[in-house]
C-alpha cells in the first residue's frame, strides 16, 4: 500500500534513591574482611527505553515515572522483595506509603461522590496521591462537596484548582472538516487492510463525513465513536487519499510513526494540532478521569501540554512512538494549560486497527 502525504491536510497529534532495608547480622572473622555484595546499578536511559521498562515492572509496583535530568526510571515500591526486582532490572527503587490499589480505591470514591462536571483526577506516582483538579466553574455547593470527599480521603489525595475550563477542544475552522466543526487527524491506521483516521470520540460523535479542506469532498466516513467513557473514533477512508503513517511537524518535515505505546509519567512528549501546531512537554499523570460536560472520560493521559480548539484528535507522540489523541483540558498556547489524551493502544486495540 502506498503511503504518501496527504494533500491540503494537517496531520496532528511517562523523592529518595534507591532505598535499601537494614539487615541486623552477627559478623564473624570468617566473613568479616569478605567483600560486600556489589550493589546493582540505575541504568541511564532515553525516555523511550525507560517506558518500555516500566511496563516490565508494573506487576507489584505502586506506579513509576521518569526522571529525565537524572536520565533513570523511578519504581515506587511497598515492600522490599520488590525492590530487589527493580532493583535488579536496573531501575531506582522508592519506598512509598500506598499501593495502586490504595489509590485506585480512592479514585473509585471520588467516582462516587464527587462526579462533578470541571473535575479531574489521576495518579501521580511522584508524590504518590490522586491528585484532583477543579476548573473555575466548580463552586459554591458543588466545590464544598468535592472538598468534603477530598478531606475524607486524608493524604491520598490532593485538592487543586485551575483558573481554565476542562472542554473538548473541538471548533470550526481547517484541518479535517466535518459539517460545522474541525478536528485534527491523530493517526494513519488500518484495519483488515484497510485505511482509517484514528481521531477523537467527540468529534467522530460530531461527524459523519471528513474533507481535508473546508466544503471539500468526502474523503472519510465515521465508521466507530466512543465518547464520553472513552474519547476516539476512526473513519475509513472513502477513496484513493494517501495516509502515511507520519504527524506533520508543521515545518516542512514529518515524523515517521511505526508503533504504539503506553506513556511514562515523566517523559517527554510532543503534540501536534491543527490549530496550534505543535508543542511539547511533560507526562503528568495517567488512569486520568475528566468530568466534561459532556459526561466522564476515564484512562486519560495528563500533559502540561498545551491545546487550544480544532486541536482535538490529534497526535501526541515521543518519536516513532503513538501516544495518545487529544481529547480535551483547560488553558491556552499564550498562558499554558494541561491537555488530556486519549491512550492510543487502548483505541487500537477497542476498533481492531493497528498502526500503518
Amino acid at each position: 500500500m502506498k503511503h504518501r502525504r496527504i494533500p491540503n491536510r494537517r496531520a496532528m497529534l511517562a523523592g529518595a534513591g534507591a532505598l535499601a532495608l537494614a539487615t541486623t547480622a552477627t559478623v564473624t572473622l570468617a566473613n568479616a574482611n569478605a567483600a560486600p555484595a556489589p550493589t546493582p546499578t540505575v541504568a541511564k536511559l532515553t525516555s523511550a527505553a525507560a517506558t518500555t521498562l516500566a511496563s516490565q515492572l508494573k506487576t507489584g509496583t505502586a506506579g513509576a515515572y521518569y526522571d529525565a535530568k537524572a536520565q533513570k526510571l523511578v519504581v515506587n515500591v511497598v515492600d522490599e522483595a520488590a525492590a530487589k526486582t527493580v532493583r535488579a532490572k536496573g531501575a531506582e527503587a522508592r519506598l512509598v506509603k500506598y499501593s495502586l490499589a490504595q489509590l485506585d480505591s480512592a479514585r473509585q470514591t471520588l467516582k462516587a461522590k464527587a462526579t462533578i462536571p470541571g473535575t479531574a483526577w489521576g495518579v501521580d506516582p511522584k508524590s504518590n496521591k490522586v491528585v484532583v483538579t477543579a476548573d473555575r466553574t466548580v463552586k459554591g455547593a458543588k466545590l464544598d462537596q468535592l472538598a468534603k470527599v477530598a478531606k475524607g480521603l486524608g493524604d491520598k489525595v490532593e485538592l487543586r484548582r485551575t483558573k481554565g475550563e476542562f472542554k473538548p477542544l473541538i471548533a470550526g475552522g481547517d484541518a479535517i472538516w466535518g459539517s460545522g466543526a474541525r478536528c485534527s487527524l491523530g493517526f494513519n491506521v488500518t484495519k483488515d487492510g484497510q485505511p482509517y483516521i484514528l481521531t477523537a470520540g467527540h468529534c467522530g460523535n460530531a461527524v459523519q463525513d471528513w474533507s481535508d479542506q473546508q466544503g471539500g469532498q468526502t474523503i472519510a466516513t465515521t465508521e466507530t465513536s466512543k465518547f464520553p467513557g472513552n474519547d476516539y473514533s476512526i473513519a475509513k477512508y472513502t477513496g484513493n487519499t494517501d495516509h502515511p503513517s507520519e504527524v506533520d511537524l508543521y515545518n516542512g518535515s514529518t515524523q515517521k510513526i511505526t508503533k504504539a505505546a503506553d506513556a511514562t509519567v515523566g517523559e517527554k512528549v510532543q503534540r501536534s494540532g491543527s490549530t496550534t501546531q505543535v508543542h511539547d512537554g511533560t507526562v503528568k499523570a495517567l488512569n486520568a478521569s475528566v468530568n466534561y460536560q459532556e459526561g466522564t472520560v476515564d484512562g486519560l493521559i495528563q500533559t502540561d501540554v498545551c491545546a487550544e480548539p480544532g486541536d482535538s484528535g490529534g497526535a501526541l507522540f515521543d518519536g516513532e512512538s503513538a501516544l495518545g489523541l487529544t481529547s480535551g483540558g483547560s488553558g491556552d498556547c499564550t498562558n499554558g494549560g494541561e491537555t488530556f489524551f486519549q491512550p492510543v493502544p487502548a483505541a487500537l486495540q477497542a476498533t481492531g486497527t493497528q498502526i500503518g
